[in-house]
């Protein structure tokens, strides 16, 4: 059988990319898993390898038509010379970044790749007339999404959880949330629970903007004007979801072991108790696009970048992801294809017709 071809970028030159991707092939049983292919430079790639004194080897290819199954291979994307300056954001290494999530967006779109696994950027850096984004996730939304709207899905083994908005100010996100925006981000996660985690009838979590949840409009109203009438129109399109929970409780008392996922408001009402739960096997998860994008949840890590220390336990928990979740969507939709037409049978005279429609 035809191993999965993960097309994987190279994030910001600068930073632990290089370092968790070659970790994560330096055993080569992962290679039985599927098919990897970075675009990036052979060049920075073999910098950093010698700098860390890595063993893990590649095998460069002019385009990812030319792979070999059972190696790690390279799409050189970048033809320039890339200064190397570990440790510190430059507008090069940011360069580099964008050119090596061009291509495998492209060859995506191709069909070269079946999904993506995105090294850290550097938001800043990477900003230029080709990317202007808060960050991947945008990015890919209006690259690939064909009019589907992405959702942020921060997962380990232990619990799942999904924004309701993303790289938003603080100062902003109030206004930002509708119960119409809501609604259908509880209709992306449920589908998402469903068809890329196999989940036939997912719970979910919701949590309140305010503090206490509100606390019956005495700490502000948007619990009770937006976030409940939004979970009630959920609930009458058959999505189980419960709350609207205060977020230090709820994650104080471990409530979330209860749900198969939960949706915070914004960004680090969620992040923050997970990165605290998961900052070695976390992984960020694309959903609601055609494309099954994951990325390790760490950033650039500049302050530990070319010392050895990165570890690879995150990025290699989004490739098990993207694996996971692309099966699971092959599975999901062939169970779910359009059933055999229905045979009607006429007796007419001695004879039996049969008619399809």
């Amino acid at each position: 059988m035809e191993r999965i071809k993960i097309g994987i970028t190279h994030g910001d030159t600068n930073g632990v990319g290089y370092e968790v991707i070659l970790k994560a092939f330096e055993d080569p049983t992962v290679l039985e898993l599927c098919t990897p292919i970075i675009y990036g430079s052979p060049k920075v790639a073999t910098y950093h390898r010698k700098a860390m004194e890595l063993g893990t080897s590649f095998n460069t290819v002019a385009s990812a038509d030319k792979i070999t199954e059972g190696k790690l291979n390279m799409v050189d994307t970048i033809k320039e010379e890339v200064k190397i300056d570990l440790g510190q954001g430059t507008q090069e290494s940011g360069k580099a970044a964008l050119q090596s999530l061009e291509a495998a967006i492209e060859d995506y779109k191709q069909g070269l790749i079946d999904v993506l696994v995105t090294a850290p950027i550097n938001k800043h850096c990477i900003q230029s007339d080709e990317f202007q984004f808060p960050g991947h996730t945008e990015y890919i939304q209006n690259r690939t999404g064909e009019g589907q709207e992405a959702m942020m899905i921060l997962m380990n083994s232990m619990v799942r959880i999904a924004l309701a908005t993303t790289h938003l100010p603080l100062s902003q996100v109030a206004g930002a949330l509708t119960q119409e925006g809501i609604l259908n981000k509880l209709r992306i996660l449920n589908q998402s629970l469903k068809r890329d985690f196999t989940l036939s009838s997912p719970r979910i979590a919701v949590l309140g903007l305010n503090p206490h949840a509100g606390d019956n409009g005495l700490i502000g109203n948007e619990e009770q004007e937006i976030i409940i009438p939004a979970m009630q129109q959920a609930e009458e399109e058959g999505i189980h979801c419960f709350g609207p929970f205060p977020a230090d409780g709820f994650f104080g008392t471990a409530a979330f072991r209860h749900y198969d996922a939960v949706l915070a408001m914004y960004h680090d009402q969620g992040l923050a108790p997970f990165k605290l739960l998961a900052m070695e096997d976390g992984v960020n998860y694309t959903a609601g696009l055609p494309i099954v994008r994951t990325s390790p949840d760490h950033g650039t890590a500049y302050d530990i970048a070319g010392k050895g220390k990165a570890s690879p336990s995150s990025f290699l928990q989004a490739i098990y992801a993207a694996i996971d979740i692309h099966r699971n969507r092959i599975a999901y939709d062939e169970a779910h294809a359009d059933p055999l037409q229905k045979l009607y049978h006429d007796k007419r005279e001695d004879r039996r017709h049969t008619r399809i429609e």
